[in-house]
């Protein structure tokens, strides 16, 4: 196999680092198991931040979130582990984790995190007619 998973995340520079901009990702391959049962939970991920100084690289991610195919973990731990990570990696200005977990039991359940540097405000909202 040419690759393998792993939690490394890879960075490379921010090529506009003067400006707010934001990058989104959808993810809709995630997979881990769930802690109790083993049975595998699947999800899409949104993830959506304003780079300070790095950004994420596409490669490093696909590993990272492949990492925790044979993983259990409950949906509130993985989110928020994951955005830990990210954030780490990146130091963003901000970043957004939406995980959207299927069905299961007849319950869906949706995971919202948030990391936001101390330091920054986003620019007001513009509406455009």
């Amino acid at each position: 196999m040419p690759s393998s998973p792993s939690r490394s995340l890879e960075t490379f520079d921010n090529p506009t680092p003067a400006r707010d901009y934001t990058i989104r990702m959808r993810i809709p391959e995630f997979t881990c198991l769930c802690p109790v049962t083993g049975q595998p939970d699947f999800a899409t991920l949104h993830l959506e931040y304003v780079p300070e100084t790095t950004c994420v690289e596409l490669k490093s991610l696909k590993l990272y979130i492949w990492s925790y195919r044979d993983e259990g973990a409950f949906h509130e731990a993985v989110t928020n582990q994951i955005l830990s990570d990210l954030v780490a990696a990146t130091a963003p200005r901000f970043m957004r984790l939406t995980a959207e977990f299927w069905v299961r039991g007849g319950i869906d359940t949706t995971v919202i995190a948030e990391h936001r540097a101390e330091d920054w405000q986003p620019a007001p909202r513009v509406d455009l007619p």
